[in-house]
């Protein structure tokens, strides 16, 4: 039910009008692209709207919902058995169950892992009492909800040296702290997506450590709409234990037995004190520093989620855990394919494209998932597409447009490369990353109008070194030269 899976039913659908096509899924809601924008070759916008299913079969009467969560896969009996005793007999199959938070520790009833709707639901609700939360991880959902949070004292552990450090570098984080310490934040953009609540699930409530339900993973904007503030009167709070892991986390009772001390939030560089308040949970940093809070956020990534479907398959798994495909989404068993999250691409890829775990991918995964199970059952052959050329990404962080293109943190180059860079503070914030006078990838923050000049320059592989540093010269209008 999240984007790959009904990116690729729409695909087959229309592919073969006279088949029928089961969406099978958890969740009572889908995840549906809408207002879906190709900037450029290789860049897309979209917003990810949550539908009713009803709303997927109106649009494709051969498309049917099965809500349930799918049991056991039988695939040598190319068979499929649902939680609630339904079999189905299919003749190609697609996996598009996603991934689950990678949680630090399980069961605790102070640990929330952020990764969908519901997740962020039960947040927000908690985040109101609070006065103090601890935020686990460096990705694109620590980076978003740390800078969301008011109110709020946020002490935030990361393993790296900068922030943001799955999309960025230290430049770019530098660039991007003045906004986690600014007081007061400007009005964001409207936000253009309309929201749909599963009926009933708010009367319910549920338990905060309730991560084995799987929900769809959170869409670009999820944080809007959701009152991101805690019980304090101030704005932004922030601080940051760098190159930190979590060692251990104590309750309330532990900790007073530990007789051990806890930290205040830092006021400034020199200011140790040890904390008089009581809090109700302990973290215990790799760093020697304990910090006390009202609760945890574990925003440590995501393991694909492939429990149901491993029980007497004989599947070939990837080193992160993922569903092992071919250039041809094809796993290691017959008629059955897999995309999105829950995969691993298992082929040579292209020296400028990787895998991350991303929208974006999860729709071109699901797309080509389903042009490949069509030519398959039509005995065509088909070329790999295009999007896997050249990883390109464009998201929103801090209200700064964000482009990410090709091996833009100089991934698995090794020490042959260089970089280059141009910043104005506030403003705009421009890294490439070249390679024996070639363009390998590049970051890009603000209104910077380079992305498709820069995509060119990556595809093309054209030998720059003549233009040396020129490359990002503002008075020069590198357009112009390369259009």
């Amino acid at each position: 039910g999240g984007i790959a899976g009904v990116t690729c039913a729409e695909k087959l659908a229309a592919e073969f009008p006279s088949e029928d096509i089961f969406l099978v899924t958890a969740s009572p809601v889908i995840k549906a692209v809408t207002n879906f924008k190709q900037v450029s070759k290789t860049l897309e916008e979209f917003d990810v709207e949550e539908q009713p299913s009803s709303l997927l079969e109106k649009r494709y009467p051969n498309i049917r919902v099965i809500q349930s969560g799918v049991k056991q896969l039988k695939s040598d009996e190319h068979k499929i058995y649902t939680e609630d005793g339904k079999e189905l007999i299919y003749e190609k199959l697609c996996l598009c169950a996603g991934a689950k938070p990678k949680l630090i520790v399980e069961g605790n009833p102070y640990v929330l892992g952020i990764r969908d709707t519901d997740s962020a639901q039960a947040f927000q609700k908690n985040l109101a009492q609070a006065e103090r939360i601890v935020v686990v991880g460096n990705g694109g959902i620590a980076l978003e909800l740390v800078y969301e949070i008011q109110g709020c004292e946020v002490i935030w552990a990361i393993k790296d040296k900068a922030i943001g450090n799955t999309f960025f570098d230290a430049g770019a984080a530098e660039f991007l702290l003045p906004k986690l310490t600014a007081e007061g934040q400007e009005t964001p953009i409207e936000c253009k997506r309309t929201k749909y609540t599963v009926e009933g699930s708010e009367e319910k409530g549920r338990p905060a450590g309730a991560s084995d339900k799987l929900g769809s993973a959170l869409g670009p904007d999820w944080h809007e709409g959701l009152h991101l503030k805690g019980t304090k009167e101030f704005s932004h709070k922030v601080h940051i234990e760098i190159l930190c892991e979590v060692k251990k986390i104590h309750l309330q009772q532990e900790f007073i037995q530990l007789q051990r001390t806890s930290l205040t939030f830092p006021k400034g560089e020199k200011n140790v004190e040890a904390d008089k308040v009581l809090w109700p949970v302990y973290v215990e940093l790799t760093n020697g520093k304990i910090y006390g809070c009202n609760f945890i956020v574990s925003a440590t990534g995501v393991v694909p989620n492939v429990e149901p479907f491993l029980h007497g398959n004989n599947f070939a798994v990837g080193e992160d855990g993922g569903l092992k495909v071919d250039k041809h989404m094809h796993t290691s068993l017959p008629d059955v394919f897999a995309a999105g999250d829950i995969c691993t691409a298992a082929w040579e890829p292209s020296p400028v494209w990787h895998q991350m775990r991303l929208w974006t991918q999860a729709r071109q995964m699901g797309w080509y998932a389903a042009k490949c199970m069509a030519a398959d059952a039509l005995g065509e052959s088909i070329d790999m597409d295009f999007s896997f050329e050249l990883f390109a990404h464009i998201t929103k962080f801090f209200n700064y447009k964000v482009v990410v293109l090709g091996k833009y943190n100089a991934q698995g180059l090794g020490s042959e490369h260089e970089l280059m860079l141009r910043c104005t503070k506030g403003h705009e914030y421009v890294k490439v990353v070249m390679q024996n006078g070639r363009m390998m990838g590049a970051v890009l923050i603000g209104e910077t109008d380079l992305e498709e000049t820069f995509e060119n320059l990556i595809l093309n592989q054209m030998d720059l070194s003549a233009y040396g540093e020129d490359l990002l010269n503002p008075d020069i209008d590198i357009e112009d030269y390369f259009d």
